[in-house]
């Protein structure tokens, strides 16, 4: 090990036993029980913090995740190490779960501290949990990345759709004025949830996962897809890669996680028309962090940020609608002006428009959204945004493999969405042609050839 580096992986956090050598001697010995090789313990350590539990179905599917994190995280040449803590739920925790966050938060704090890893992915979803993660995990300081368990999907009682909990509480009122009987009652009870997955309304779950997006805390695309698709257990292969990335880059959540990422939280909440009591949970993250939430500029964002998702349970639709709109990302191209552009994100980009608007090349993403749903790019800015692209390019240096291939995606949209525009400009299209070719020449090479990034 280079002496000019920190300990890494099985060689972190060594229990004191007075002598550090027979510390890593007996810890390999005790992993070795379970079938390791030293090629494995070699590897950078990525701990997955789990929050499956048989009281918390908003985790439901946290097998699938943990299956699909492990797999992202082999592909990358890590090492997954799953560990418990605390989970989470909100009708399963008496009398309220609220008190018992920075318990959980607590939890988690203290298991990245005392085990050894080199990133962590935070698997979470429910209420609660999501806020208690990335708050333990700003006091730890480690590379983190957050997993969002997904929203369910919606359900149907008498040709009418419904879902949790906005439903919920309507029903109820139904029931409790004698508008229905109790047979409907019973009947509704069991549509309202159908299947895992957090509540699929702008609740203060789906509320945070977008916020985590926004804050550069997930993967692109990160926040919308529901717990039970395929482009879930994407992303979540996708985060277990990245987490692999951060550790080696030893990036921590306390770079990502600042006043710009916060601010950026700020904006999206008032965007999406988030739950309240988000900004609770905001002002607790940025405590971890020594960052006091100003609520005066929080309400002059309110007076200057447009409401643009229409969700319950203030609006019509559910979280399903929003992912087939194109996700967050949607959003953050319509205020990406109020938005703190530089802000780094899990991805490592230096630029929250970079890491978001790449998502939508990847996998379904489509620069139209779902079929007669907002398109998730406008086109009114083109020469704008070809200048920023220029300049983007420039962060292929020194970048690994996946981080050029968003690049490629991101100027190969522009190249295709904006080509009858910028065709006509004769100095941006040239430009923007020859920085394509460029990077796509870089992965192809799948080495950093200095002479080619001259051409950059």
């Amino acid at each position: 090990m280079d002496a000019s580096q920190p300990p890494s992986g099985f060689k972190k956090g060594l229990t004191q036993y007075g002598d550090s050598g027979f510390s890593l001697f007996l810890r390999k010995a005790f992993i070795k029980g379970a079938g390791y090789t030293d090629d494995a313990l070699d590897r950078p350590v990525i701990g997955i913090a789990s929050t499956g539990s048989a009281y918390n179905p908003c985790h439901g599917n946290m097998p699938q995740l943990l299956e699909a994190v492990q797999r992202g995280i082999q592909l990358a040449g890590g090492l997954p190490m799953p560990f418990p803590t605390i989970s989470l739920h909100e009708s399963f925790a008496s009398p309220t779960s609220m008190f018992l966050r920075n318990l959980m938060s607590m939890d988690t704090e203290e298991m990245l501290r005392a085990q050894p890893m080199d990133a962590v992915v935070l698997i979470g979803g429910c209420d609660k949990t999501v806020p208690a993660q990335m708050m333990g995990a700003a006091s730890a300081g480690l590379p983190a990345i957050q997993l969002i368990t997904g929203s369910m999907l919606t359900g149907s009682h008498r040709n009418q759709r419904v879902g949790a909990c906005t439903d919920c509480r309507r029903y109820w009122a139904m029931y409790r004025s004698e508008a229905i009987d109790e047979d409907e009652i019973h009947e509704v009870n069991d549509q309202l949830v159908a299947s895992v997955g957090t509540c699929s309304v702008m609740g203060t779950a789906s509320t945070m996962a977008c916020l985590a997006e926004a804050m550069g805390l997930t993967v692109p695309g990160g926040a919308s897809p529901p717990a039970v698709t395929a482009d879930r257990m994407r992303v979540a292969e996708e985060t277990g890669k990245q987490a692999v990335w951060l550790a080696r880059e030893r990036l921590g959540i306390t770079r990502i996680l600042d006043e710009r990422a916060l601010e950026n939280g700020m904006r999206v909440l008032l965007a999406i028309g988030g739950s309240t009591n988000a900004i609770v949970h905001l002002t607790a993250m940025a405590g971890r962090l020594g960052i006091e939430i100003d609520l005066d500029a929080f309400d002059k964002m309110g007076r200057e940020t447009p409401v643009l998702v229409d969700l319950k349970p203030t609006g019509q639709g559910y979280m399903e609608d929003l992912e087939k709109a194109g996700g967050l990302v949607t959003v953050l191209r319509e205020i990406r002006k109020q938005l703190n552009l530089d802000a780094l994100t899990v991805t490592g980009d230096g630029s929250l428009a970079a890491a978001d608007l790449a998502a939508a090349g990847v996998g379904t993403r489509t620069s139209g959204g779902a079929a007669g749903g907002p398109s998730v790019f406008r086109t009114e800015e083109p020469i704008q945004l070809a200048h920023e692209l220029a300049d983007v390019s420039e962060m292929a240096v020194d970048r690994s493999e996946p981080h050029v291939r968003h690049l490629v995606e991101l100027l190969q949209f522009a190249h295709d969405e904006f080509a009858d525009v910028l065709g006509r400009h004769l100095t941006l299209w040239p430009l923007l042609q020859c920085r394509l070719d460029a990077v796509s020449d870089l992965l192809q090479c799948r080495h950093t050839d200095r002479a080619l990034l001259a051409r950059l």
